[in-house]
């Protein structure tokens, strides 16, 4: 690696890459240079790719699409830098056939982000392109984890830090699993929500002793908001996932987590026709209303 501008916008693009796992060059130009000609972003990544920091795939069924990923030269390279240490590497896609097999997901999940980001400049609040975190691991023991497809944080209101912040764990579905399963993810995130490590050896608590908290508080103040984006299916199938998700199979865990955390729905396509700020979220629990998903619970 000889010519990376650390101070800029080949910074942001690695960081945005080592993170997000895989992005379209339109994607890129979105989320680090939007203000510029996009010309000047495919220059960027060409360069990045000539110094083996990151590589791409062209989707011939798709126009010729491009896709970029980080190589793992690329990965080991930020992983250093202080915006993303400490966080967990991203599993490596290590040749252009692997790309291929996640690239549907992935650049959903990407999109997703962005629509995020890019509502919050507009709206003059605070979602940078790094406060989206992919694949973040929450144990439930038994070497069982709760891994959401994102975890976002959002500061609503005013950009100049006087707003609340919000955390939400994003789950994208395309609808290549059948709704009962989709369903099952409220009862993972329900034993995440209720999950007390057991400590080895450790008795229960005596007087004058702090009794030991659930797991997620030592991450949250609040337990993060869920959201379900939903994309790949028609209106209809919009609304069927959402009522197996509503009809998830009750029981006292999982009414107390829904009646605790706001868990709310919403198709990809009113995200991008109006944007994730408007009330186009539907509370599971009652999922004949509309909300906005950042006024549903003060964090």
């Amino acid at each position: 690696m000889t010519d990376v501008d650390t101070g800029g916008g080949d910074r942001l693009a690695l960081a945005v890459l080592t993170q997000y796992r895989m992005a379209t060059t339109e994607q890129m130009h979105r989320v680090i240079a939007p203000g510029v000609r996009r010309e000047q972003t495919r220059r960027r990544l060409a360069k990045l790719r000539q110094e083996g920091l990151v590589d791409r795939i062209t989707l011939p069924q798709a126009g010729r699409l491009r896709v970029w990923f980080p190589t793992a030269y690329g990965v080991q390279i930020a992983s250093e830098w202080p915006e993303l240490r400490g966080r967990r590497p991203p599993k490596t896609v290590s040749d252009p056939t692997a790309a291929r097999l996640r690239v549907g997901h992935t650049l959903t999940v990407t999109e997703t982000a962005l629509l995020f980001v890019e509502d919050a400049r507009r709206r003059g609040e605070l979602c940078r392109p790094l406060d989206w975190l992919p694949e973040v691991y929450h144990s439930i023991g038994g070497g069982e984890a709760v891994i959401p497809d994102a975890l976002m944080y959002y500061r609503n209101g005013p950009a100049d830090g006087h707003g609340a912040m919000l955390r939400a764990f994003v789950e994208v579905d395309r609808a290549t699993m059948g709704p009962e399963r989709l369903a099952a993810k409220l009862t993972a995130y329900a034993r995440l929500y209720n999950y007390v490590p057991a400590a080895p050896g450790r008795r229960r608590p005596t007087i004058g002793q702090e009794p030991v908290q659930e797991e997620w508080r030592k991450r949250y103040p609040l337990f993060p908001r869920v959201l379900f984006v939903l994309d790949g299916t028609g209106p209809a199938g919009i609304t069927t996932r959402i009522r197996a998700l509503h009809a998830a199979p009750a029981g006292l865990a999982l009414a107390v987590f829904l009646r605790d955390v706001p868990v709310l729905a919403a198709s990809l396509a009113d995200l991008r026709n109006n944007g994730p700020s408007e009330p186009v979220w539907r509370p599971i629990r009652d999922p004949a209303s509309r909300v906005v998903w950042s006024q549903s619970q003060d964090a």
